[in-house]
């Protein structure tokens, strides 16, 4: 049962990705204004210090903005990549399904470092986006990094042969 839950949990990581890089794709101009208007830093508090390093040329936008599509096609891969090779190892002796864990490891561990390094890190902390009421995306952040990061503790709890 634990191994089907690992494999359940990751397979809903895959999901989300997938509707993630669809909207991403499909709806792309909404999430770019997003990514615009943390780069231009133009909705922080007026007045911060921070100002210098506010991002105005569009190219560095679409780049950025490519770069998360890009980085969330990788993760997605890897999780649908991940959970396969769970459930072919479902029924498999421990060594085996620990052993397949390796891509879901890699795959979830890209994930976190994308809420915590892109977001959190660069958008929150770099871009301020903290002081923007209309384009801070920290709550989703945080709340994905939670998710994610709970989702890997548990793959990570070793699997035992005749484990329930």
């Amino acid at each position: 049962m634990t191994r089907i839950a690992k494999l359940l949990l990751l397979s809903a990581i895959a999901l989300f990705y997938t509707l993630v890089v669809l909207n991403n794709t499909t709806d792309f101009d909404s999430n770019y204004q997003f990514v615009r208007h943390v780069l231009m830093m133009d909705t922080t508090f007026p007045g911060n210090h921070g100002m210098w390093r506010a991002i105005n040329d569009p190219l560095i936008h679409i780049s950025f903005y490519f770069s998360i599509i890009a980085w969330e096609i990788v993760t997605t891969v890897l999780c649908w990549w991940g959970a396969w090779n769970l459930l072919r190892a479902l029924t498999k002796p421990a060594a085996e399904f620990n052993a397949a864990k390796r891509i879901s490891v890699l795959a979830l561990t890209l994930s976190l470092l994308m809420w915590l390094v892109a977001f959190l890190s660069v958008g929150a902390e770099w871009f301020l986006m903290w002081q923007s009421h209309a384009w801070n995306g920290q709550e989703a952040a945080f709340r994905m990094f939670a998710v994610v990061g709970f989702v890997l503790i548990i793959l990570m709890q070793p699997d035992h042969d005749g484990q329930a």
